[in-house]
């Protein structure tokens, strides 16, 4: 996604993400803003990109699904899957009138065609939960979108040169670099969850900064939103006028900070080998996963790359150089793990720091470590 830039400063400016009580309202305005409020991003996806001419063209809803945009059932009238053609583009264009595309938003004229196209949040931090048909089902909310190929949906542009669209194709489902485009590289993260972060300080995989520092960076250099965003450590200074982004933080924070991490089911771990599992966490695990499901970084503790052994070149890109502990919230429930995705599995991640850290656990230990990490 394009970049620009956002003119309010959050750096030093005592921003916080531990929880406070949030007034009714302000969740519900949090939610507005999180799923509809594009920040006037349309300058990218439309007056840039051209992406709305694309999508009125050749978008069906099959090839839509394909990419790992989601639809939401709630907002369907009853039976219109039963009669819609799902190899139309038109039929696009009619569940984007309904706001039924998580995380697009479209101005659709009286001839049915798009005017306006923008992002919002629940683009990547949104999924369904599949009750209808794969990829179609209720919002869930903070949920990483793992199925989303953000690459291929801007390589559609026919404003992206040959070499860009080569950066966004190598990308694939469930991951985006949000520094391509500030300094031209490509280490492209794997999509994080936005729930459970009421007690977590920094919501980044390097903690420059908490959630509303990293809600600005996104929603002005990567959404395309017209906002003010400003850190002198990454050389990154924007202002706009007006500011469609900053006076929407607070909100957009309380709702956030509203979405708990999803509760594992009973049936989805081995409750026996989970507690034995525990007993080798808390000896092995939990000086930097603090609590379980908590973060060293919450006291200002960051992890050099080769403390790690994660690759580092991400890091190198940022301004901490270095890894925050990632807080261990609804585990199963995302694969894959660490930055990059290269954990494929809670067993891989298990069988990393052992070797990393030399643990020495035995085969049955790590076994019910992974029981254990299932249970979070």
């Amino acid at each position: 996604m394009k970049a620009q830039k956002l003119g309010i400063t959050l750096i030093g400016v005592g921003l916080t993400a531990l929880a406070v009580a949030a007034e009714p309202d302000t969740v519900t305005e949090g939610q507005r803003i999180f799923r509809f409020d594009t920040f006037g991003d349309e300058q990218i996806w439309t007056d840039k990109l051209g992406l709305h001419k694309v999508v009125e063209k050749s978008v069906d809803p099959t090839t839509a699904l394909k990419v790992g945009l989601k639809v939401d059932a709630d907002a369907l009238p009853p039976g219109i899957l039963e009669k819609a053609d799902l190899k139309d583009p038109k039929t696009t264009v009619a569940l984007l009138k309904l706001n039924a595309v998580v995380g697009l938003k479209a101005e659709v004229d009286a001839e049915n065609h798009i005017t306006r196209l923008g992002v919002t949040c629940a683009l990547c931090h949104s999924t369904v939960d599949d009750s209808v048909k794969p990829g179609i089902g209720k919002r869930l909310d903070g949920w990483p979108n793992r199925d989303l190929n953000v690459g291929a949906i801007i390589a559609l542009s026919p404003a992206v040169t040959a070499e860009q669209k080569k950066v966004y194709s190598s990308w694939g489902p469930g991951k985006y670099d949000p520094r391509y485009n500030q300094d031209g590289k490509n280490n492209p993260l794997v999509i994080p969850p936005a729930y459970g972060l009421a007690h977590v300080k920094n919501e980044t995989y390097t903690a420059e900064g908490p959630i509303s520092y990293w809600n600005a960076y996104v929603a002005v250099t990567q959404m395309g939103g017209q906002g003010n965003f400003s850190d002198p450590r990454l050389k990154i200074d924007v202002k706009h006028t007006p500011d469609l982004v900053t006076d929407k933080l607070p909100a957009l924070k309380a709702y956030q900070h509203s979405l708990k991490a999803p509760t594992a089911a009973a049936s989805s771990f081995d409750a026996t080998a989970a507690t034995r599992g525990k007993v080798t966490f808390n000896r092995t695990c939990a000086t930097c996963h603090v609590s379980g499901n908590g973060t060293d970084n919450d006291s200002g503790k960051l992890h050099a790359p080769g403390d790690t052994g994660v690759d580092g070149a991400y890091a190198m890109r940022t301004a901490n150089r270095a890894y925050r502990t990632t807080p261990l919230r609804g585990l199963q429930h995302h694969p894959p793990y660490f930055h990059d995705g290269s954990a494929k599995t809670l067993k891989d991640v298990v069988e990393h720091y052992n070797d990393q850290r030399k643990l020495e656990l035995t085969p049955a230990q790590q076994a019910d470590l992974v029981e254990y990490l299932k249970s979070l």
